[in-house]
């Protein structure tokens, strides 16, 4: 049976992954992906655009928005040489043509939002969410796309 998660990565990031066909999260570390399995529905939550280790710099990035969704695929994770000793890791996923959809739209009907301290969960970069908030995110956001008026990302 598959399972939904929520990841969490800056839109930029998530960009980057989008284009070549992978997720990472948590800086690449490999724990987080082991527990995603193949059939697996994510939804990145990018809380900035940009990623930036400074809070005074994220704090005027703010984004607070879900960015992607995707099927894992078949495959264990796996290492990318990204250069100067980088070697993070990294799951294929099938992409959505999905919509970018504001946090603040959803929240109060998300049952992961209702738990005290909800926001401070999402440090750890990956966590498993409800079918049923699965399912209120993923229908914004591929009713956003397609949407007539929408402008090709």
């Amino acid at each position: 049976m598959s399972r939904n998660w929520l990841a969490v990565a800056s839109a930029e990031h998530v960009a980057i992954g989008r284009s070549a066909g992978f997720m990472q999260v948590s800086h690449g570390k490999a724990a987080p992906l082991r527990r995603i399995q193949p059939g697996d529905r994510v939804i990145y939550y990018s809380p900035n655009r940009r990623y930036s280790p400074s809070h005074a710099l994220r704090d005027k990035d703010r984004l607070q928005s879900f960015t992607a969704l995707f099927t894992v695929k078949e495959g264990a994770p796996y290492r990318a040489d990204m250069g100067e000793g980088f070697l993070p890791y990294r799951r294929d996923v099938a992409w959505h043509d999905a919509a970018e959809t504001p946090l603040a739209l959803l929240k109060g009907r998300l049952a992961f939002t209702q738990a005290p301290n909800w926001g401070y969960r999402l440090r750890q970069g990956l966590v498993e969410i409800g079918e049923q908030d699965m399912t209120i995110i993923a229908e914004a956001m591929l009713t956003a796309a397609a949407a007539p008026d929408r402008l090709a990302a």
